[in-house]
Parts: structure tokens; C-alpha cells; sequence
């Protein structure tokens, strides 16, 4: 039993982690697919072991949580994600379980494409577009008004004066993706990974020109109607929203039975590629809408409808090449090089092997045909050796950096080979600074992939420190460089001097140290000082600092050479801000706390007061565990802090605890 509990709570903690990776940072690492099945997996535990599901699980909650960066906004009406097919007899048993509510009617479904894009809630007031927001996590959205009014399908004023809630997928067209990232490379900036994430990432910006500069539009495919004035069915609402001025997708189709829509999932799973816009599934729905009402909804989904996934696409290639990347740690990555071939709506010519142990497992090596798929329909990834492939044997390890020539080296327990040449090496240099300038570093607008490649090659910058000498002369004999980008670029390099102290240790590039680190890092020691100056026994006193992470961060400070270039990042004018100013007092220092339940407030309002006064935030509780926050519905935390004797507090008494 222990067993399944913690497989529970592994999958709980895995799935919660790729929902902010997906909601949040706009940014998946896995496929639909893989999400799928941990998401289903987390479902059948939990209904097998009910006395182990809590209120906090993902399969009780919808996307996540909402963005600090945009007000926040409570859904009149709750948004709902929708459980998922991912296979033909799912389908069926779900129109099964419908049909036994209604064993002597005849039930009508509608069949439509799935847009994968953003979904948003546009509420019209006598047929004025009042409010538009993101789903959020279905009960809290983002404000995002202003964007939307950006998005030239979507009508501010309706036909009619009529109340009403329209639901529906901001989406960005695949044509439209391609043109933005052939400019994002041209002119230096981040390129998007696939069409959903630039659709996100272009529709909750902070200023609504730059939404209105990119190609969004708009698929209606639901609305609420307060006066309770709503058509009789779903087919005859999506029908009202065309009248009303709002683009319906045309490939809506009613069926009489289970088998049409069946069909209708097995012509798309093909067609779909022709269209100029991504779909990843079939969303089918009850047309009915008294028989919806009848139905209800789950924790998080509606009983009425179900989402077809198709199923991700393999495909056969041949691997020309294998190319070898070095990242701004030195790292050496093998790129497969591979003969074009179209995987799920693009063009694959490039895919990831991960490391040389990845390449020993395939035994693959140029020549060989390979088998590819794309993880999150997004990154090709090789996965196996083709069936009846010659055997060309397999791609031998390399001894020396193929960009600066130096030795490669492998530390004990790792599978990465490294170049250590991190001063000298074009590629390690070329890679610091552009993430140095990065969104996730020190946020440097202007100063992308290809100005740096420049600058480097013709000496212009030959370290970070170098970024904040440039004057207009210098970017001027840059090829991509004009005027007035010159002159924007200078006023952002000047602005990313004052940014906060976890961005800059971040942006340092240490050697595992991403920026949930840095910010545990730079929280607790509070300035750049100290953090040069930590020992390893002060770092891993640190919650959710290590023994590796914290030698690689006193080691990095131990360099020569890294000192003289902080010393020079000072001297021209970078000064990081201490920890973000959360700190006010130590009347919580050295204590950890485990927040969980639903409180009276936001969670991350707790999380702020006690790092304000010292304390740490942990995700588990154990021996190391000071005190449990719990709220309503608290789950198995409490349990697990019952039976360690951990000191469990309400809201109350936290607050006497720390005298607010």
C-alpha cells in the first residue's frame, strides 16, 4: 500500500511540474501523449485508493496557477479543461456511459477540431466586449483585455445588445509562426519553439502593441448565457456566434452516432497537416445542452464531452550526420543531422540525441535509418534504430572539443562530456553571453543569437563584461544593427544593470545552477558578497541545495578568472539588487515550513511573509520540517507530519506565531 501512495505522490509532484512548464512558461517538455498517461495513470490510483487522493491533486484542478505579471480576474462562470480518449474504445465507452443516462433516446454529438492554442473567456455587456481573460486555473484568469482587442477576428461590438460569456482558443496561424521566427532570427531574438507557444507568448505581453504586431486569431467554440436566453442546443450556439461576428471553425460536423465521429477522427488524423493552423485531437461534445446541464461536470471536467488525442506520429529517416553542440558550460551534445522528412505538419531535418551514453544505447551511426517522433508534437527526438538497417556501427565518442580543439573531459558519475576550455572556447563564450542577455538572465531585449555570433567573431565582445562598454559606434559596425536598434539596445543594456541578485547569479551561467537555485541561493545569503565568499557547509544548509550544486557554485567563485570578470561587471555600472528586497527580519530564520490545504489567501501570499522573515518553503515534509501550514482539505502532508511529530499550525496560529 506504502507503495502506490508514493507512486501517487510522485506522479502528483511530475504532473504538477509539467502543468507549469505548459500553463506557466509556455514551455512543455514532454508530448500530449506521455502527459496523457500519467495524468490517467494518477487516476486509476487514485480511484483504486481513494483514502490517498487529495484536494490538491492535479486531477481535482484545471492548467494552473495565474501569472504574477497580469491583475487577476474570478470567472463569473468556472472554465473547465476536458478528460481525455486517447484511444477508440475510450471513445466509445464515454458515449456508452452517455447513452445508459438516456437509453431510449437518440443522442447527437458534435465533432470538432481541437485548436491548440490559448483558451480565453471574452465577456460582452449589452454586445460590448467588456472583459477578456485567460483560462488561468479555471476559477482565477489573467486580465488580458487590452491584447485581445488586439486581435482583429475578435468583434469589441456584437450584432446584438445581447449578455455573454464567449469561450474559445487564441491561436496563432502555422504561415504566421514560420514568418515571426524567420524575423525573431534575423534580428537576434528568441525564436519560439511551435505555434501555440508563440500564440501564448505574443498574447500575454505587457504592452498590447507588440500582441497587436503579431498574426492571432480567434476560434469561438463555446459561450454562457446569463439572461438564461441560451439555444437549445451546442450546434445551434456555435451558429448564433457566426451571426453574432465571431470566426466558428468550419470544420464543425453534428453526428447521429459514435461511428461518424470515428471516422471523422480517423480523416483528420492526416488532414490536419494541410491546415494552416495546429490541431492536436477531436473534441466531442453533446449537443444537447439540457442534457449537458443533466450531466454536470467532475472536479475538472465536463461529463458532457471528451477530448480524441491523435496519436503521435513516428516516422522513418535516414541520419546523415551527427553534429557536436557546445553549450555555454561546455557541455558537448550530439545534434542527429537527418534526411528532411515531414513529422506532424513540419519539415524535420534536426533532432536531439542527448549524450553520447543515448548514442551507445541506439547503436546508430551515420548511414543508419532511424525511427523519429516528436516529443510535446514540438522537439524530433530519435528513438530507436530502424528495422533492417546496415549495420555502420556506432559513432565514436570524441576526445576533443570540436570548436577550440581542447581535451574532453567526463566527470566521475556524470554522462556529459565537457570541454573545460571555458575562457577560450568560441562556443562556451558565444553561449554565455547570449544567455547572459536572455529572458531568464538579465533580460537584454535586442542582443540575440545572431548579434552576439557577430560581435564575438569580430572582437567587439569578448566577454559579459564587454556588453556594458558597448557605445552606438560599436553596435553600428554590426551587420544586423541599425540606428535606432542601436539605440534601444544601449537603453535596455543600460536598464539590465539593476536587476535583481537571482537573475545575476543566474545569468553567470554556473554549472547547475538554473534559476530556481539562484533565487534559493540568493534569498538566503542575501548579497553577491557572501555568496562568493559561502562554503560549501553554508550552501547545503540551504533547503534544496546539494552537494554538487554547492560545489559547483563555491568552485566557480574560486576562479581567478571569474572574480576579475564580476570585478569588471561592477566596475561598469552592474549592480544587483539584494534578493529582491523580501527580507525584513530573522524571526523565522533557519526554520522550514510545508504549506498545504486551501487557505484564506493565495498561497504564495504565505510563501512571501515567511521568506520575508527568514523562514524556507519546502514541498515534502520530513524530520528536517519545522512546522505544517495547513488549510482546509490539507491531504496527506498532514498525515505525513502527524506521524513525524511535526508541529502542524492553522491560519491562526501562524499568525500568532509571527505577531501579524
Amino acid at each position: 500500500m506504502e507503495l502506490f501512495r508514493q507512486r501517487i505522490e510522485d506522479l502528483k509532484a511530475e504532473i504538477n511540474k509539467h502543468n507549469k512548464l505548459y500553463y506557466e512558461q509556455d514551455n512543455p517538455s514532454i508530448s500530449d501523449f506521455e502527459y496523457d498517461e500519467m495524468f490517467r495513470e494518477l487516476k486509476q490510483l487514485e480511484t483504486m485508493y481513494p483514502e490517498y487522493a487529495t484536494s490538491d491533486s492535479p486531477t481535482q484542478k484545471v492548467g494552473s496557477k495565474v501569472s504574477e505579471n497580469f491583475k487577476e480576474v474570478k470567472h463569473k462562470y468556472r472554465l473547465y479543461s476536458l478528460d481525455n480518449s486517447n484511444n477508440f474504445e475510450d471513445l466509445k465507452h464515454w458515449y456508452e456511459r452517455i447513452q445508459k443516462e438516456y437509453p431510449t433516446e437518440k443522442i447527437e454529438v458534435v465533432s470538432e477540431l481541437k485548436i491548440d492554442g490559448l483558451a480565453c473567456a471574452l465577456s460582452y455587456k449589452n454586445g460590448k466586449l467588456e472583459i477578456g481573460a485567460t483560462r488561468g486555473d479555471g476559477i482565477f484568469g489573467e486580465v488580458i483585455t487590452d491584447n485581445i482587442k488586439q486581435i482583429k477576428n475578435i468583434p469589441q461590438k456584437l450584432r446584438d445588445n445581447i449578455n455573454i460569456e464567449v469561450r474559445g482558443e487564441v491561436y496563432m496561424p502555422v504561415s504566421s509562426f514560420e514568418k515571426l521566427n524567420g524575423k525573431q532570427k534575423e534580428t537576434g531574438g528568441k525564436e519560439f519553439a511551435n505555434p501555440r507557444n508563440a500564440a501564448a507568448g505574443s498574447l500575454r505581453q505587457d504592452n498590447a502593441e507588440i500582441t497587436g504586431q503579431r498574426d492571432l486569431r480567434f476560434f469561438a467554440y463555446a459561450a454562457v448565457f446569463p439572461d438564461n436566453n441560451s439555444p437549445k442546443t451546442h450546434y445551434e450556439i456555435l451558429n448564433l456566434l457566426k451571426v453574432q461576428g465571431f470566426t466558428v471553425n468550419e470544420n464543425v460536423k453534428l453526428n447521429n452516432n459514435i461511428e461518424s465521429v470515428e471516422n471523422y477522427c480517423k480523416d483528420w488524423e492526416f488532414e490536419r497537416h494541410k491546415l494552416d493552423y495546429a490541431t492536436d485531437g477531436v473534441v466531442v461534445k453533446i449537443n444537447d445542452v439540457s442534457k449537458q446541464n443533466e450531466l454536470g461536470y467532475t472536479a475538472r471536467a465536463p461529463k458532457w464531452a471528451t477530448a480524441f488525442k491523435f496519436p503521435p506520429e513516428e516516422i522513418e529517416t535516414e541520419l546523415l550526420d551527427i553534429e557536436l553542440s557546445v553549450g555555454k558550460t561546455g557541455a558537448l551534445t550530439p545534434v542527429a543531422i537527418l534526411k528532411p522528412v515531414q513529422l506532424a505538419g513540419t519539415i524535420v531535418k534536426r533532432a536531439s540525441l542527448h549524450n553520447f551514453d543515448e548514442i551507445q544505447r541506439l547503436e546508430i551511426n551515420k548511414g543508419n535509418k532511424v525511427i523519429i517522433k516528436k516529443a510535446a508534437e514540438i522537439i524530433p527526438k530519435v528513438i530507436k534504430k530502424a528495422n533492417n538497417t546496415e549495420n555502420y556501427g556506432i559513432f565514436p565518442q570524441p576526445e576533443i572539443c570540436p570548436v577550440c580543439g581542447a581535451k574532453l573531459v567526463k566527470p566521475e558519475g556524470e554522462v556529459i562530456l565537457y570541454c573545460p576550455n571555458n575562457n577560450s572556447c568560441p562556443a562556451q563564450i558565444k553561449g554565455r553571453i547570449e544567455y547572459w542577455c536572455s529572458k531568464e538572465g538579465m533580460d537584454i531585449d535586442g542582443l540575440g543569437e545572431s548579434i552576439v555570433d557577430d560581435a564575438v567573431d569580430k572582437g567587439i565582445i569578448k566577454d559579459i563584461s564587454d556588453i556594458y562598454k558597448l557605445t552606438e559606434s560599436d553596435l553600428m559596425k554590426l551587420d544586423l544593427i541599425k540606428e535606432k536598434s542601436a539605440q534601444n539596445l544601449l537603453k535596455s543594456i543600460e536598464e539590465s544593470k539593476t536587476r535583481t541578485l537571482k537573475r545575476f547569479i543566474t545569468a553567470l551561467s554556473i554549472k547547475l545552477v538554473g534559476k530556481e537555485t539562484a533565487e534559493l541561493i540568493a534569498n538566503e545569503l542575501l548579497s553577491l558578497d557572501k555568496i562568493m565568499s559561502a562554503k560549501i557547509e553554508e550552501l547545503t544548509a540551504i533547503d534544496g541545495i546539494g552537494e554538487k550544486v554547492a560545489q559547483s557554485v563555491v568552485d566557480f567563485f574560486s576562479k581567478e578568472e571569474n572574480k576579475i570578470l564580476i570585478e569588471k561587471l561592477i566596475k561598469n555600472g552592474v549592480v544587483p539588487q539584494k534578493a529582491d528586497n523580501l527580507k525584513i527580519s530573522d524571526k523565522l530564520k533557519n526554520m522550514t515550513f510545508v504549506i498545504t490545504g486551501t487557505l484564506s489567501k493565495p498561497r504564495i501570499d504565505f510563501e512571501t511573509l515567511i521568506k520575508s522573515y527568514g523562514g524556507k518553503i519546502s514541498s515534502s515534509v520530513s524530520k528536517k520540517t519545522n512546522y505544517v501550514l495547513c488549510g482546509e482539505n490539507p491531504g496527506s502532508k498532514f498525515d505525513k507530519a502527524s506521524s513525524l511529530g511535526v508541529i502542524i499550525l492553522n491560519e491562526e496560529d501562524f499568525r500568532r506565531l509571527v505577531d501579524e
